[in-house]
């Protein structure tokens, strides 16, 4: 005989509006303290919340919630983002500039891209609304809102940023990381250039999404010189500012630094959260893969920078990393292999958290 508890679940299929909502409003806790109530008769009652995410906008809201907390598990993860009609159901709702839970949907996106089936969604095209000014391809739309609906200035309800997480899961693979470094036709911009900016944005969440997507990217060794070259992307400003505090420098090291990190302000603060320094600085090791990023890091006094954040910053993680970069760069270039300090990189660390 079934619990009370699972008689509630079964209401959430209830033809009764009214139901529905009592009914998911008071099942939100369970996804969290008890998920396997939502995993019984072959996950019949995540199929109802897939179905859910168009009803009432509260009921809704639940259903994406009740989501979100179950696909932290993998298996409801791959039944959920391996689902052709509900992605196109979800990714249509969140294009939407008048969609109340965006938001939401966002971080859904974030955890369905951990299901490494979802690379597909390179290929995968919608029609994209007016006021979004993007393509037909899915990963454009993806990048438009994040670029153009922060701080609410696309939807009045969301600011996207948990797509910081989806696109940086996504970037994991080949092919996404080629999208990022490719001139998209309808505006003639690199997606990477678009997200640099938000490496010093006041949102958590954004900085940290962004600052794994430059990392990941970064393991194209053959994309270096376009990171490097300040007519292209131009990457250091982007990766040394959030590393640097008000701390001063010696004229002369000053003088050959680059022109973003001369005259900071005296109230200039380093990123206030350790990983995204120690990803920056990771980020910065994999581009002395080549002589030539070598070279550029000596001639515009990297060395210093990382210096001053080895002494002031105390976290175990980031004074390994400014180790491991110092060595590179300071080591005589016929003494040693600089490349084998990449090669020991591994992959699996560009992982974000789970949400």
């Amino acid at each position: 005989m079934p619990t009370e508890l699972e008689e509630l679940v079964g209401f959430i299929a209830h033809p009764n509006p009214q139901i529905r909502l009592v009914a998911i409003e008071n099942l939100v806790p369970y996804s969290v303290s008890d998920p396997s109530i939502f995993k019984r008769e072959n996950l019949t009652s995540v199929k109802h919340l897939k179905f859910l995410i168009r009803d009432h906008p509260k009921i809704a809201e639940h259903a994406l919630t009740i989501l979100i907390n179950l696909t932290a598990d993998a298996s409801v993860v791959e039944f959920v983002a391996s689902d052709e009609k509900f992605l196109g159901i979800a990714l249509g709702l969140l294009v939407d500039p008048k969609e109340p839970n965006a938001n939401l949907l966002a971080m859904l996106l974030a955890n369905m891209t951990k299901w490494d089936g979802l690379k597909d969604i390179i290929s995968r095209k919608q029609p994209a609304p007016e006021s979004l000014h993007s393509d037909e391809l899915v990963l454009n739309q993806l990048m438009d809102l994040f670029v153009k609906g922060a701080d609410g200035s696309y939807n009045k309800h969301a600011d996207y940023d948990y797509l910081a997480y989806a696109l940086a899961d996504l970037s994991k693979h080949e092919e996404i990381r080629r999208f990022f470094l490719s001139e998209q036709e309808y505006d003639s911009v690199l997606p990477l250039n678009k997200i640099k900016v938000f490496t010093e944005h006041k949102s958590d969440i954004r900085r940290k999404g962004v600052a794994n997507i430059i990392k990941n990217v970064a393991f194209d060794v053959p994309s270096h010189p376009k990171f490097l070259d300040e007519d292209q992307i131009n990457i250091l400003p982007y990766l040394l500012l959030p590393i640097v505090g008000n701390e001063q420098y010696d004229e002369d090291e000053m003088l050959d630094m680059l022109p973003d990190l001369q005259l900071l302000p005296p109230d200039k603060q380093r990123d206030t959260d350790n990983n995204n320094i120690q990803t920056h600085i990771e980020t910065l090791t994999l581009l002395t893969t080549t002589r030539e990023g070598r070279d550029l890091m000596r001639n515009v006094k990297v060395y210093p920078v990382i210096r001053e954040t080895h002494l002031r910053v105390e976290d175990d993680g980031v004074r390994e990393a400014c180790e491991r970069l110092v060595n590179v760069i300071m080591a005589d270039e016929a003494e040693h292999g600089a490349e084998k300090a990449i090669e020991e990189e591994d992959d699996d660390d560009n992982r974000i958290v789970e949400i």
